[in-house]
């Protein structure tokens, strides 16, 4: 509108202004330019009218796109507050009905536990009542005894608490003899199993194959450049390696001699790079001695650090895992120590896993549960207490540390990781082939398993099988029936368990077979 005023004003101002000029230079002027003037004045108010005519249109338009734009806005809004509106009266109406059914349910169960009181009640006079009426049928029956058997309450008493305490006295002797034999036999067992391992660990000269390497030559010539001009080189090398080196007649070879499996390691590899070089001094073996010690202790942690990885362990202790590198070198009744481990903590992991414990733990505590057995002095106290004391030294976790003192009893076991570290160590150790074992007492356990089968009446022949792990029995079909195979079985297998002492377990299998033969002519 203010544009469309605008537009008037300038051409009512134009039409003024050509008028006063008209009148004032050209007062005389022909009436044509007039007209001229008039019309032209005329056009300019004319345009002026449809310009504002068309600004009034375009600001209409405008004005109702707006107010279009704003009321479409607002109902969305308005729409999206009812929705709003309708999702809490939902949530409401859920609470009300939730809330309803706890009521009622509360109130159905409190008509529930008053019924079953009111029906306790009932049973409780009830029950009452029979106890009053047991009372007075054992008084009755109590008087009767006493009339029958002319003695009194106490005196019955009396009488069978002195024949209870005798049988009791009895079966306790029993009880006592039978752990008494049963401990014999596994202090026996322990004994056996302590001695040896004091032998490996300390070293002495019967343990041959556990202390001895043999150091190949090309020929017996090296052995001499080995001694050296009036000894001095093998005292060297000895003193050193800490090995005792033993040149005697047996051609082409050197034997070394030395309870630490490393240090002999150490004096073969040294003198295999000596010979090698050809250079054998004082001077010469001091720096090679000391470049294999160096490249061992290297070897050692790489074998640790290679372990712990198959096994996916992580965070040990870096001396934790040269310990484990350090079993390499040790061997355990002829079994590989680091071998043995590592069997031991893949038992744990799945032992662990199948009782829905942590496979994790139990990996660690096998891999760990014989690192006292590779001290590097000599230590008194035994390897599962040592292996602890390093443990918790170390930082590992109580768990761990009790399965490694617990598994040879040392200590109480107060995890279930303990059970479990020492089951997988009889399996690892008890397994066929897995320690060593002095060939004729093999052959005469076995020996002494068919025999215990042949002094049972019926049997044809018996075989032990599966390195003594299974014995197989044949019996005679005319003399032993199916039943009596069945329990002939238990009954051998009774008699190998008191009988005998084996590792593991035995299983008896009695087999009855009947044949028909006939012969068409």
């Amino acid at each position: 509108m203010e544009s469309y005023l605008i537009y008037i004003i300038i051409g009512l101002g134009a039409l003024g202004i050509g008028f006063l000029i008209g009148s004032s230079s050209r007062k005389g002027k022909n009436k044509s330019l007039l007209e001229d003037i008039k019309r032209e004045g005329k056009e300019l108010l004319q345009k002026a009218r449809i310009d504002a005519e068309t600004i009034k249109k375009e600001k209409i338009l405008e004005a109702k796109e707006h107010f279009i734009e704003l009321k479409s806005k607002h109902e969305i809004e308005i729409t999206q507050r009812e929705k709003k509106l309708i999702e809490t009266e939902n949530r409401i109406r859920q609470k009300e009905s939730h809330l309803q059914k706890q009521i009622n349910t509360n109130s159905e169960l409190k008509r529930t536990l008053h019924q079953e009181e009111e029906i306790i009640a009932k049973k409780q006079e009830v029950l009452n009542f029979k106890e009053k009426k047991l009372d007075q049928n054992l008084q009755i029956q109590i008087s009767k005894l006493e009339e029958i058997s002319r003695l009194s309450a106490d005196q019955a008493k009396t009488e069978l608490m002195q024949t209870l305490q005798e049988k009791a006295k009895a079966d306790a002797m029993a009880f006592v003899q039978h752990q008494m034999e049963e401990a014999k036999l596994s202090a026996q067992q322990e004994a056996k199993k302590i001695v040896i391992n004091t032998i490996q660990r300390i070293g002495t000269e019967e343990a041959i194959d556990n202390c001895v390497s043999i150091f190949n030559l090309e020929s017996d010539d090296v052995k001499g450049r080995i001694i050296g001009r009036e000894g001095r080189n093998i005292r060297v090398l000895e003193a050193e390696t800490g090995v005792e080196i033993i040149v005697d007649d047996t051609p082409e070879a050197i034997i070394l001699s030395c309870f630490d499996p490393v240090r002999r390691e150490i004096a073969r590899l040294s003198l295999h790079s000596l010979v090698n070089d050809g250079r054998i001094h004082p001077a010469r073996i001091e720096e090679v001695v000391k470049k294999t010690t160096k490249q061992i202790e290297n070897e050692i942690i790489e074998v640790g650090k290679r372990t712990v990885i198959d096994l996916g362990i992580h965070g040990l202790h870096p001396e934790l895992v040269r310990i484990v590198g350090r079993m390499k070198y040790r061997s355990s009744y002829g079994q590989n120590l680091l071998q043995h481990s590592r069997e031991v903590a893949k038992l744990c992991g799945v032992m662990a896993s199948e009782l829905g414990l942590n496979p994790k733990v139990a990996k660690r505590a096998g891999l760990l549960h014989d690192i006292g057995k590779v001290p590097e002095e000599e230590n008194e106290t035994p390897h599962a207490l040592l292996g602890m004391e390093w443990a918790e030294k170390f930082g590992e976790k109580k768990d761990v540390c009790n399965a490694i003192g617990a598994h040879h009893d040392e200590i109480e076991m107060t995890t279930l990781y303990s059970p479990i570290v020492q089951v997988c160590d009889a399996i690892s150790g008890a397994r066929p082939g897995a320690r060593r074992q002095v060939l004729d007492s093999y052959v005469q356990r076995l020996k002494d398993l068919e025999k215990i089968a042949y002094d049972f009446d019926g049997v044809n022949k018996a075989y032990a099988i599966q390195a003594g792990r299974e014995l197989r029995v044949f019996v005679e079909s005319d003399k032993v029936s199916d039943d009596h195979a069945s329990r002939l079985s238990f009954e051998i297998s009774q008699k190998i368990q008191t009988d005998m002492t084996y590792p593991g377990q035995v299983k008896v299998t009695v087999i009855r077979e009947t044949r028909a033969v006939n012969v068409a002519k």
